[in-house]
């Protein structure tokens, strides 16, 4: 099973390891050393490196989130975060129309 690992810089003063590892075409793992990733929450240094960024990346590897990148396409991961921003963009939507209504609201108001 391949795996990629990289040393990302985060807030903390010693870099956080995150490893990718593709179990089949369809799956593919990820853990990050960060207080989140241990605790099985979202992780900003996973989300960066499948989306590019090689922000942080401390290890001499910032060639590899290519490679990490093209294990994306398939996999569960990959419709766990199509659904993920989807969600994301309509409570972005819902959120936009709400504050209209608070406003609309209070206008009503002084009248």
């Amino acid at each position: 099973m391949p795996e990629i690992s990289f040393w990302v810089q985060g807030s903390a003063s010693d870099p956080y390891e995150v490893a990718f590892h593709k179990r089949s075409e369809s799956n593919l793992s990820a853990s990050c050393s960060c207080p989140a990733g241990q605790n099985g929450q979202y992780c900003k240094h996973r989300f960066r490196i499948l989306e590019g960024n090689t922000k942080g990346i401390v290890s001499n590897n910032v060639a590899d989130v290519e490679v990490v990148r093209s294990w994306l396409a398939g996999t569960d991961v990959e419709d766990a975060i199509a659904e993920m921003r989807a969600l994301q963009e309509e409570a972005d939507r819902v959120k936009t129309a709400l504050v209209a209504a608070k406003k609309k609201v209070a206008r009503a108001m002084r009248d």
